[in-house]
């Protein structure tokens, strides 16, 4: 399990573009990494939008924004259209950096078990070290938590 201090995992992902996207290359910035189970799905979508709401407060602090699942590129291209996500979304359908992450667990739902993402989201430094992490992030509040953090 990553704790805080730990280095960030890194990994490359391609985006809604098919763009490959590497963690390290946004060294020297402070990154939002969250990892959520699905696009379009009511958590995920309030989640995203409220990324979406806040991110020109992230842009004035400098923060990149990145959100993970294991969707297709072309659900994610769907997904950030519908909702205008500005945002870098990745798609891990690999399972590469959510189980780099360990967010991919064992749910149970209604006397049943699967396997899936536990919406988790990590805040990293300059220096690509995990700063803060919100395990079980809260869909509503999690934006509105990160940013109290990073203004102090």
């Amino acid at each position: 399990m990553l704790q805080i201090n730990d280095y960030a995992p890194d990994f490359t992902l391609p985006d809604v573009n098919g763009n490959l996207v590497t963690l390290s290359s946004f060294k020297g910035s402070k990154v939002v990494l969250y990892f959520y189970p699905k696009d379009n799905t009511p958590g995920c979508t309030r989640q995203a939008c409220a990324f979406a709401a806040d991110y020109s407060e992230y842009v004035a602090l400098g923060v990149k924004v990145i959100g993970i699942s294991k969707d297709s590129a072309a659900s994610h291209v769907r997904f950030a259209g519908k909702y205008s996500l500005p945002f870098i979304l990745l798609s891990d359908e690999g399972l590469e950096a959510i189980k780099a992450y360990d967010v991919w667990k064992e749910k149970k739902l209604y006397g049943k078990t699967s396997y899936g993402v536990v919406r988790t989201t990590f805040l990293i430094d300059e220096n690509g070290r995990i700063e803060k992490i919100w395990n079980k992030a809260n869909p509503d509040k999690n934006s509105a938590e990160i940013l109290s953090y990073l203004r102090g």
